[in-house]
């Protein structure tokens, strides 16, 4: 595969992972490669934003409910939403325990079952709880928390778009990134990602820098079993599994972190 500039890269992963501005200028095998690799540098600038939304209203007066609320509605807005219902969607096609193909053709389908409706309700629910209580400790590690899971929700879709990981369906992102990435590399991404968490949890002492690298590899870890269970339910990944491991991992890795 030809060598891809690292520009086309970069807007691919934040046209297709982002809502930001941002307009891909090619759609091909190689710059999928490229934005799979460059998926966390998007969760980056997702956290930066999420953690400075937090910051603001904490600035203002706000209590630690609403700071950690407007936290976690920062990336859903940034993403428009697609990585929860990518999360309610799977779940309602695991739920369903019906056929690969009668599963898939309820993922597709634009309402949302209950078991969809569930998993969104306590994984939004998990995700303010830990905002809430980091932030009562201090603005710095709702911060710190906010950019370490929307970066490890990006190398989630970095790994499950890693060679071997076969498309579920013959169309749509799933398709369009299953297998770009070489295995050494999306697991060096990852290894690069967790030695960041643990220098973003420095400043904050020791304990902090070893919880943020474990948030990363925990979280990943969680989002490897759902993964591999996707793939042997639906035959391979999807767009909506790729929004349903972002949204694992980012959960994993703030549980992890209000954890000690």
């Amino acid at each position: 595969m030809p060598r891809t500039p690292l520009s086309d890269g970069v807007r691919f992963a934040f046209g297709t992972l982002t809502a930001l501005p941002v307009r891909v200028t090619r759609w091909d095998r190689g710059a999928a490669r490229g934005g799979m690799q460059c998926a966390p540098l998007a969760g980056l600038v997702v956290g930066l934003c999420a953690a400075g939304a937090g910051g603001v209203l904490t600035a203002l007066g706000a209590g630690p409910l609403l700071a950690a609320t407007a936290t976690v509605a920062t990336p859903a807005a940034l993403t428009r939403g697609l990585h929860l219902d990518g999360l309610a969607d799977t779940a309602d096609g695991l739920g369903s325990a019906k056929p690969a193909d009668d599963a898939l053709r309820i993922m597709k389908q634009s309402d949302i079952g209950p078991f969809g409706v569930i998993t969104l309700l306590f994984v939004l629910l998990a995700q303010v709880a830990v905002f809430f209580q980091l932030y009562e400790t201090s603005w710095a590690r709702g911060a710190v928390a906010a950019v370490v899971s929307a970066t490890t929700a990006r190398v989630a879709l970095t790994l499950a778009a890693r060679d071997g990981v076969p498309p579920a369906r013959p169309e749509g992102l799933g398709a369009a990134v299953a297998g770009v990435v070489p295995r050494g590399r999306a697991w060096a991404v990852a290894a690069v990602v967790a030695c960041g968490a643990a220098a973003a949890g420095l400043p904050l002492g020791t304990a902090d820098a070893v919880r943020g690298a474990a948030a990363v590899v925990l979280a990943l870890g969680t989002a490897e079993l759902l993964l591999r269970h996707c793939v042997r339910r639906f035959g391979g990944v999807t767009g909506d599994v790729f929004g349903g491991l972002a949204e694992t991992a980012a959960t994993g890795a703030l549980v992890v972190l209000a954890l000690g």
